[in-house]
Parts: structure tokens; C-alpha cells; sequence
């Protein structure tokens, strides 16, 4: 009976790994075709590999976009974590009056639709000068990335055993010195869950981008993989190498600290 049970379970994740990985396989395989090759066999992943898609690409300024974004994501989740392991380990630690209502505020932050922000954030981007320049995106995808993390982040710092602390302090370290000495190397696998998802979410990110960047040496990937699909709109290798640049930080981000994100979602998990 287990060896049936385990087969099917063995058979599920195959046939889930071959539909999951299977658009990734035809995307680079179109990505290493000509134009003719492409329209000659549209389904096939044999055939006659170029890669002049690539070298069209780079040519067309994808460094400049692919730029924009490492910079905008690694600066928006470095501040992300900080301060959401800020947050969450005054919310898991600290009881003081406004406790409970701060936490229940954080939730009402993940309820807003992005939408309904557009327009107060783009007048208020304007007035404070920032419109066209890169740094404006700090700040909208800062706040809608906070709400979760510090959820996430409170959840597992509370599952952290508080004798840990009691002895640090019996040490003589402070506060400070206790939340980084000890704190912060046990919110690991949290704090790597939070920055994938994140990265993640900052990465894609099109509205804020589109609403608040015009200019095109300021754009970032998902403006600029717009820019490359109107110049390759029957350049479909092209478009498919573009496609492929662009998602490879994202699966390397994630293959390296898998562990640490299943970990961290498992043990953050809201309990009832």
C-alpha cells in the first residue's frame, strides 16, 4: 500500500514538474531560434539554434532596464526586511497599548487594492518632485510590502523561545545587542521568505512603474519587456529571449534559498 501510495505521489510530481517546467523549456528553446526557424516550426524545441535574439536584445538596451530593476529591488527588499524585523519583534515581544491595534493595521494593509492608490500617489509623487526618477517606486512598493512581511515575520518571531532572550540579558547584552545577536540569526528562514517574495513582487511590478516613469533610461524590466514587444511584435524569439533574461534572477534567487523560504513559510504560518 505505500509503495502504491508513494508511486502515485512520485507520478503527480512528475507530471506536475513537466506542466510547471515545461513553458520554461519552450521559452528558451524559441529564444535560440531565428525568425525563420520559428515560423517553420512554432511548437518544436529541436532545431536550429542562433543566439542572435540575444545579442538583438542587449543591442536594444535590456541591460539599462534589467539595471533599473536589480537596483529599485535590492534597495526597496534591503529596507523591507529591516524594517519589518523591526516591527515584527516589537509586535511578537513588547506588550504595550497599541500593540494589538498596530497588528490588526498591518493586516488592513494587505485589504487595499493597489488601484485605489494611483492617483493620491502619483499627485503626491509629483509634489514632492520625484516623478520620472527611480526613487519614486521606493515608496509605494515599501508600503505594499510591508503589511505582509511583518505579518509573516511577527508569526514566526513569536514561535522563537523567549528563554533565549532572558539569557542574553542575564549576559549583560541589551535590547540591541539581543535582537541582533539572537534575533535575527533565528528569523532567517522567515527573513528569506519574505525577501524571495518581495523580490519577487518588486520585480513584476507594472502599475507603479508605469504610472510614475516615462522616460526610458529610467525604466524598469516590465516597462522595458513593453518597449521590446512593440519592437519585436513578430520577432517572437525575441521576445522570448527578453523573457527569459528577465526571469532568470528570480529562479536563481529562488534555488538558492528554497530551504530557508519553505522553512520559513511553514513555521511563519498564521495558527488558528
Amino acid at each position: 500500500m505505500k509503495i502504491a501510495k508513494s508511486v502515485i505521489l512520485y507520478a503527480l510530481a512528475i507530471l506536475w514538474l513537466v506542466i510547471a517546467g515545461y513553458p520554461y523549456v519552450y521559452m528558451f528553446a524559441t529564444s535560440l531560434k531565428d525568425q525563420s526557424g520559428f515560423f517553420q516550426d512554432p511548437t518544436g524545441l529541436i532545431g536550429k539554434y542562433t543566439p542572435d535574439s540575444y545579442k538583438l536584445v542587449f543591442e536594444l538596451g535590456f541591460f539599462r532596464y534589467f539595471a533599473n530593476s536589480v537596483i529599485i529591488s535590492v534597495i526597496c527588499v534591503g529596507l523591507v526586511i529591516i524594517l519589518a524585523c523591526m516591527v515584527s519583534y516589537c509586535l511578537a515581544r513588547m506588550r504595550f497599548f497599541l500593540n494589538r491595534p498596530l497588528y490588526f493595521i498591518f493586516i488592513a494593509g494587505m485589504m487595499i487594492p493597489v488601484h485605489t492608490t494611483l492617483i493620491p500617489v502619483y499627485i503626491l509623487t509629483r509634489e514632492m518632485g520625484l516623478y520620472d526618477r527611480l526613487w519614486a517606486l521606493v515608496g509605494p512598493y515599501i508600503a505594499f510590502s510591508l503589511p505582509v512581511s511583518v505579518i509573516i515575520l511577527t508569526q514566526f518571531a513569536r514561535e522563537i523561545p523567549g528563554e533565549l532572550e532572558e539569557a542574553a540579558i542575564m549576559d549583560g547584552a541589551g535590547r540591541t545587542r539581543t535582537f541582533v545577536s539572537v534575533i535575527l540569526p533565528l528569523l532567517a528562514p522567515a527573513t528569506a521568505t519574505v525577501g524571495i517574495y518581495n523580490f519577487i513582487h518588486i520585480w513584476n511590478e507594472f502599475v507603479f512603474a508605469l504610472i510614475l516613469i516615462s522616460t526610458k533610461a529610467r525604466m524598469t524590466l516590465p516597462l522595458g519587456l513593453r518597449e521590446f514587444y512593440a519592437e519585436f511584435s513578430v520577432n517572437v524569439p525575441g521576445i522570448m529571449a527578453a523573457l527569459t533574461l528577465g526571469s532568470l534572477p528570480l529562479l536563481i534567487a529562488y534555488f538558492i534559498s528554497q530551504e530557508k523560504v519553505v522553512s520559513g513559510i511553514s513555521a511563519g504560518a498564521v495558527k488558528g
